[in-house]
């Protein structure tokens, strides 16, 4: 009897541990595939994004956006402004419309930040972080007001910084950049083929709250040289980076790969050098026949993992 009981309890113990273990694997199969739907990018310590303006031959609202960063497997953005302002319901642009920047103006006075509250859950609960907007709205012709808004609605879209053109008026670089100290959002200032290792230093001086948003395809191009230097010695100033490939002496945009730019250099030494400005995939070259953004973008991403493995 003793023995019998002692079998059975056995039995009773070794079903529970057997039940236990495969709640525990479902419970562990569950959270695997739920963590699989989410996109990553996130390879060997070097954050791939993209720019929404990769995808401008597609159709672009917030949500559409958002699906080609899934299908693209990206989990981290710079979110250009016109998609978050159409979704917050800014004034829609008409043909022949003269008076659209008063217009524009007038609703950025008073747009809902909650808006913007929102793009940022929906893209944070698919997993993809938005770490910087390009609104264009941080012109010399924008108010103070307008400006204001662009770095409220960077702030409630969970960015760390806002992109633009890097102007030639020093007087805008030091306007942007003490509203950019006041908010405590950078301002990476974006520049192309006027590029110099030099071009950034004014602004840089100007406020700590001033950065480089570097593009190393244009940078290439205008300067017919590496970036590499650039990027060692200006590090600590660098919010993000668009990568692109083009050729020397202002050649055009190329298929990653096929131009003069070090795209692989740069991102192994992003890789060892632990750096944490994201990787920003910039698609600006011809579509092929056949082909579309997504899947343009998808090739680009692969090319940067290789690179990175």
């Amino acid at each position: 009897m003793k023995t019998e009981n002692f079998s059975r309890r056995r039995f009773i113990g070794t079903g529970m541990l057997a039940a236990a273990g495969m709640a525990l694997a479902s419970k562990t199969s569950f959270a695997n595939s739920f963590f699989a739907d989410k996109p990553n990018s996130l390879i060997n310590g070097v954050q791939i994004g993209v720019i929404t303006y990769s995808f401008r031959s597609m159709p672009g609202s917030v949500e559409q956006l958002l699906q080609y960063c899934k299908d693209c497997n990206i989990n981290a953005i710079e979110l250009m402004g016109d998609a978050a302002e159409a979704y917050a319901g800014a004034p829609k642009y008409t043909s022949g419309s003269t008076d659209f920047a008063a217009k524009m103006a007038d609703w950025r006075m008073n747009a809902p930040m909650d808006k913007f509250a929102e793009i940022r859950k929906m893209y944070n609960d698919a997993g993809i972080k938005i770490y910087a907007w390009k609104p264009n709205a941080l012109g010399s012709k924008n108010t103070d007001a307008e400006i204001n808004y662009a770095f409220n609605a960077a702030g409630a879209l969970g960015c760390t910084h806002v992109t633009v053109e890097l102007p030639e008026d020093d007087e805008l670089t030091q306007r942007l950049g003490d509203k950019a100290t006041e908010h405590k959002i950078y301002v990476g200032y974006h520049a192309h083929t006027q590029a110099t290792p030099t071009l950034w230093d004014t602004a840089l001086r100007q406020s700590d709250y001033n950065a480089i948003n570097l593009d190393i395809g244009h940078y290439v191009a205008g300067t017919s040289s590496s970036p590499v230097d650039f990027i060692l010695k200006n590090s600590d100033r660098i919010v993000s980076m668009h990568i692109k490939d083009r050729k020397f002496k202002n050649g055009p945009n190329a298929p990653w790969g096929e131009g003069d730019t070090p795209i692989k250099e740069v991102l192994a030494l992003m890789k060892k050098k632990k750096y944490k400005f994201p990787a920003t995939i910039e698609l600006e070259y011809n579509i092929p026949a056949g082909s579309d953004a997504v899947k343009e973008v998808i090739k680009c991403r692969e090319y940067a993992k290789n690179a990175l493995v």
